[in-house]
C-alpha cells in the first residue's frame, strides 16, 4: 500500500473516486427519472389508445337512448354497450374500470350512462344518471374533445387510479359523450418500485466501480469518463441510439459497456412499446378490412407500392421500414365511421361525405401520442390531398404536400382502381395507368405518377 501512495497522491486519489462517485450518482439519478418517466408516458399513450379504441366501438346513437335512471339498465341501448366495453375490458386485463359519462349542461357535474362494473366489492356503485364531479379531474374535462389521460395518480369515490379519457362522437363528428378507462394505482406503483430496484442496483456497482477507478489516475481517464457524462446527457433527453465508445479491458471499459448495455435495454423497451402499438393497430386496421370483402388486403397494397416507388426514388433505405409501418395505417381513421356509411353502396348524403373525409384527421389522433414525428404523421392526415389543392382535410397544393404523402396518395389512388368496390368493377391496368396520366400535375405528384410508371413498365410490382 505504501508503494501505491508513492506513485499517487492520496488526495489525488480521493478527489477523483468523490468526482467520478457524483457522475455515477448524477448519471444514476437522471436515467431514472427518464426511466421512470418513459415508463409512466407509455402506460399514459396506452391508455389514451385503449380509450380511443373503446370510444370507435361505442355507438353515439346508443348512448342517447340510454334513460338517465337506473330504468336504463334495462335497455337493449345499455346491454349493447356494456357488452361492447366489456369485450375491450377482456381484451386488456389490466383495466380496472371501464365506463361512459356525458354532459348534461355547462357545469362540469356530469352524468354515468354505462359502467361495465357497476357494482364493485367496496359497494361504490355506479347507475345511468349517477352524477360524478369532472371538474376535480383536468384531463377528464380535456377527455370530451380529445383523447388524454391523468399526468398523476389520482383519487376519487372508487379509489387511486390512472385514467385514460376519449370522447364518443356522432355521425357529425360532435363529442357526445366519453369513455374512460382506470389502472390500479398499485400497477403504476409496481413500475416506479421496479426502476428504482434496478436503479438502487446500478448505484451501487457504480459507486464500487469507481472507487476502483480511483487508483487507475492517467491522461486516458479523463476522455472516458466526459464520454459518460456526455452519453448520460443524451440518454436523459431521449437519444437512446446514443453508444459510448471506450477500448480496453479495465473497468472503465465495463463501466462504458455496463453503460451501453443499458441504452440498449432502455431503447428495445421503447420500441417493443411502439411495436405493440403498431400491432395494436394493425388488428385494427385488420378489423375494417374484414367488414369488407372489396377492401381486404388494400393497406397491404398500398404499403407494397409505396416502398417499391420510394425504394425507387431514392429514399433514404433508413426510413423505409417506419415509411411502411405507417403507409398500413393509412386507412386507420376509417375505424371513427359508421358501418352503415363505409359499406353504403349507394350514393353518399352531403352529411355522410363529411363522416368520410374525417377519416384522416382521425387516424392522425390515434397515432399521435405514439409516433411523434411530423413527418410520419403528414402521411395519415394528408394521402387525400391533391396537387391542385381540391384536397382534404387541409387543401394542401404542390410545394405543400411532402414526397412520401405523395408516394402514399398515388399508391392508394392505384390500388383502389385496380380492385373491385361495391359501387364499381375494378379497372384493367391499362385504365389506372390512363387515370394516372390524367391526373399527373393536378390530382397527384408528376415526379411520383412516372416512377410509379417505369416500375408497373418494368413488371416490378408489388410482386417483386
Amino acid at each position: 500500500m505504501k508503494n501505491i501512495f508513492k506513485r499517487f497522491d492520496l488526495r489525488v486519489i480521493v478527489a477523483i473516486v468523490a468526482t467520478i462517485s457524483c457522475v455515477v450518482i448524477l448519471s444514476d439519478f437522471l436515467i431514472f427519472r427518464f426511466t421512470y418517466q418513459s415508463q409512466l408516458e407509455g402506460t399514459r399513450n396506452q391508455l389514451k389508445v385503449i380509450a380511443q379504441t373503446a370510444a370507435f366501438f361505442v355507438d353515439a346513437d346508443r348512448i342517447a337512448q340510454i334513460p338517465l335512471n337506473k330504468d336504463g339498465m334495462n335497455t337493449p341501448s345499455y346491454e349493447y354497450v356494456t357488452d361492447q366495453l366489456k369485450k375491450i375490458k377482456v381484451a386488456n386485463p389490466e383495466i380496472k374500470y371501464i365506463y361512459t359519462l356525458k354532459k348534461v349542461d355547462s357545469s362540469n357535474i356530469w352524468n354515468f350512462i354505462v359502467d361495465a362494473d357497476p357494482e364493485d366489492a367496496d359497494g361504490q356503485h355506479s347507475y345511468p344518471g349517477d352524477k360524478y364531479d369532472a371538474g376535480r379531474f383536468p384531463e377528464m374535462l380535456r377527455g370530451f374533445n380529445e383523447p388524454s389521460a391523468d399526468t398523476k395518480i389520482e383519487t376519487d369515490e372508487w379509489g387511486s387510479t390512472l385514467s385514460g379519457y376519449a370522447p364518443v362522437r356522432n355521425a357529425l363528428g360532435q363529442p357526445v359523450a366519453i369513455v374512460g378507462v382506470d389502472i390500479d394505482a398499485n400497477d403504476v406503483y409496481a413500475i416506479y418500485h421496479h426502476v428504482l430496484r434496478e436503479a438502487l442496483m446500478i448505484l451501487l456497482i457504480g459507486i464500487v466501480l469507481a472507487v476502483i477507478l480511483g487508483f487507475f489516475i492517467s491522461s486516458r481517464v479523463v476522455g472516458p469518463v466526459n464520454q459518460l457524462i456526455t452519453g448520460t446527457r443524451y440518454i436523459a433527453d431521449g437519444n437512446l441510439h446514443h453508444r459510448v465508445h471506450v477500448s480496453g479491458d479495465d473497468e472503465i471499459s465495463e463501466l462504458a459497456d455496463s453503460f451501453n448495455n443499458m441504452a440498449q435495454s432502455l431503447e428495445e423497451s421503447r420500441q417493443k412499446l411502439v411495436d405493440y402499438f403498431f400491432d395494436t393497430v394493425k388488428s385494427l386496421v385488420l378489423i375494417i378490412e374484414v367488414k369488407d370483402q372489396y377492401t381486404l388486403g388494400h393497406s397491404q397494397s398500398v404499403a407494397d407500392y409505396a416502398e417499391k416507388i420510394a425504394r425507387h426514388m431514392g429514399v433514404n433505405p433508413k426510413a423505409l421500414e417506419m415509411f411502411k409501418k405507417v403507409t398500413l395505417l393509412h386507412d386507420i381513421g376509417k375505424l371513427g365511421v359508421r358501418d352503415n356509411v363505409l359499406l353504403k353502396p349507394d350514393k353518399l348524403t352531403d352529411a355522410e361525405w363529411e363522416n368520410i373525409k374525417a377519416h384522416p384527421v382521425l387516424g392522425e389522433q390515434i397515432l399521435k401520442p405514439i409516433l411523434n414525428d411530423p413527418e410520419m404523421l403528414a402521411i395519415i392526415r394528408n394521402h387525400h390531398e391533391r396537387q391542385d389543392g381540391k384536397g382534404y382535410p387541409d387543401a394542401l397544393s404542390r410545394g405543400q404536400i411532402p414526397l412520401l404523402v405523395a408516394i402514399v396518395t398515388v399508391a392508394d389512388s392505384y390500388d383502389a382502381m385496380t380492385a373491385n368496390r361495391r359501387y364499381r368493377n375494378a379497372m384493367s391496368q391499362a385504365d389506372a395507368i390512363e387515370q394516372l396520366k390524367k391526373g399527373r400535375g393536378s390530382q397527384f405528384h408528376p415526379d411520383v405518377v412516372d416512377a410509379f410508371l417505369e416500375i408497373l413498365s418494368s413488371g416490378n410490382q408489388k410482386s417483386a
